[in-house]
């Protein structure tokens, strides 16, 4: 039987759900009412190490209280890497759900 996924079992960054759909990354929980998408356009392969790197990334603050599939981009913006693009979804999410 398989088990279902709780919040518990998700994996988090400040407190916050991250999920990836294969080049898609939401970061902040669905029903809020802003939500963070970021769509990864380029990785680069390190073969020393067998890890795929995040080199381009579009980051999307997202007006999510008309539900998942009526939703609203308010700010975007393009980062070169993984940890850029996590610090201003936080920055974005955090004073988008303060207002």
């Amino acid at each position: 039987m398989k088990k279902e996924n709780t919040s518990e079992d998700l994996l988090k960054y400040k407190e916050k759900p991250l999920v990836r759909s294969e080049n898609v990354i939401y970061y902040g929980n669905p029903s809020d009412k802003f939500i963070v998408k970021m769509n990864v356009k380029e990785n680069i392969n390190n073969n020393q190490n067998n890890l795929s790197i995040c080199t381009n990334i579009n980051v999307q603050l997202i007006d999510n209280s008309k539900g998942f599939y009526d939703q609203k981009v308010i700010k975007t913006s393009t980062k070169n890497s993984l940890y850029l693009a996590l610090d201003i979804a936080d920055i974005w999410l955090e004073r988008a759900l303060n207002e």
